[in-house]
């Protein structure tokens, strides 16, 4: 057997895919009460047009995907980019028939995605994937804590939703025919008003959506991410919100079966050894072309984390490189180090912008997006990579420049964490 038996079963039964389940259930109830409508005009009621919406969905999604978990932001906004969307595209219907434009509703929907993505390096609470790192360093006994991780991430996340906005529109909205969305926020916003106060069920729903938060944040590892996320299968049918039946027909699960054989590769990757065989040959050639140290070393371990996040999933790309890439920047001399190696090959995890298997977010637009009218999917897997491979290299130069030649030499790194790091290394009681 390449994997065991249990092994196999517990790519489909882990903490990853109980938790993209529980996302698809939770984007199910709150589009079934109406509830992403009223979130959507909270957040961009107040815009107009085409670019002004556009670059404050960027900014907003990314900053807030740093915090809150970007996969719970996606399940409650692809279905309001859809119901923008089909606003947008039902004001210009002449004579009741609408002409629908895929080239705005996927633009919209990957917009959307990628905002979320690149938030991903600003706090350790955007991803098990930070948090995996910060386990190592511990390990390493140089132990970083959430806000000092702030100082590093964060600064480069405005920056990354502006250049996806740019990216977006520069070259993406030659093909799109509806070139303004006030009409589509504006019939969210007067269906948020015909909707009046908030109902029992939108309560019940909010309420959910808290908890699952609260305890994703607080729950601890005993919980897990997944073990919170199945209270969106429960609460709903407990407290009469949405019925079983619904939400098992609105869960796509071709999307979820799709991330779970991913999965499943990902760890006949690392237990056959062919992970590991591949890192120690990227190691050898980074330093045929001296790129062994420094700079360069965070360059090229980076770029390898962020390729690799793309085929198996961004905990598992941490889970693995982490061991090995600790004790490579350790071995430098670098007073950098293991930090600065560490945040590299985290941050790159964030960028799984053009394979769908590579983070939920991309599961989840691919799942939830389908047209209002006719339940067709609006994005075929192949537009991920049409869409997010050019957006995958400029995401890795911005966090080379900005990141690595930039906050690396402003912020600075505590001046005692080779030492410290070093003795546990020479001790042999680091992480193996």
């Amino acid at each position: 057997h390449l994997l065991p038996r249990k092994m196999i079963g517990k790519t489909f039964a882990g903490d990853a895919p109980m938790f993209l389940l529980g996302v698809l259930a939770m984007g199910v109830a709150v589009v079934d009460v109406g509830f992403h409508k009223r979130l959507a005009s909270w957040l961009l009621g107040w815009t107009k047009g085409f670019y002004v919406p556009i670059f404050v969905l960027c900014l907003s999604m990314s900053m807030i995907g740093s915090f809150i978990s970007a996969h719970a932001m996606c399940a409650f906004m692809t279905p309001v980019m859809a119901a923008v969307y089909f606003g947008a595209v039902t004001a210009k219907a002449k004579g009741g028939k609408i002409e629908h434009d895929p080239a705005l509703a996927k633009f919209l929907l990957f917009t959307l995605c990628f905002a979320l993505n690149v938030g991903g390096i600003g706090s350790p609470a955007a991803g098990g994937r930070n948090v995996i790192m910060m386990g190592f360093w511990e390990e390493y006994n140089v132990p970083m804590d959430f806000f000092t991780w702030m100082k590093y991430g964060f600064p480069i996340v405005p920056f990354l939703g502006l250049m996806v906005a740019v990216y977006m529109l520069l070259f993406f909205s030659k093909n799109i025919k509806t070139k303004d969305l006030t009409p589509g926020l504006a019939a969210i916003k007067e269906e948020t008003k015909k909707m009046g106060s908030m109902s029992y069920k939108e309560y019940v729903t909010a309420g959910m959506l808290l908890l699952i938060l609260m305890l994703w944040i607080f729950g601890g590892h005993g919980l897990g991410l997944g073990g919170p996320s199945l209270l969106a299968l429960l609460i709903p049918v407990v407290f009469k919100t949405t019925e079983w039946k619904k939400i098992l027909s609105g869960i796509s699960w071709d999307a979820w079966f799709m991330y779970c054989g991913a999965l499943t590769l990902g760890a006949l990757l690392k237990e056959t050894g062919a992970a590991m065989w591949l890192a120690q040959t990227f190691l050898e050639i980074l330093g045929k072309v001296g790129m062994d140290q420094g700079f360069g070393l965070w360059v090229g371990l980076s770029g390898l984390s962020g390729m690799m996040t793309n085929f198996m999933s961004d905990a598992g790309t941490t889970a693995l490189l982490g061991p090995i890439v600790i004790p490579m920047g350790i071995m430098t001399g670098n007073p950098a180090e293991p930090w600065a190696v560490g945040l590299g090959v985290a941050f790159a995890t964030s960028f799984a912008h053009f394979l769908i298997v590579g983070t939920p977010n991309n599961a989840i637009v691919y799942g939830l997006g389908t047209y209002p009218d006719t339940g067709e999917k609006m994005i075929e897997p192949i537009d991920f990579v049409k869409y997010g491979f050019v957006l995958f290299i400029l995401s890795m130069v911005a966090v080379w420049v900005i990141g690595f030649l930039g906050i690396y030499n402003i912020v600075g790194f505590p001046p005692d964490i080779l030492e410290k790091a070093t003795a546990v290394l020479q001790s042999g009681t680091g992480a193996q």
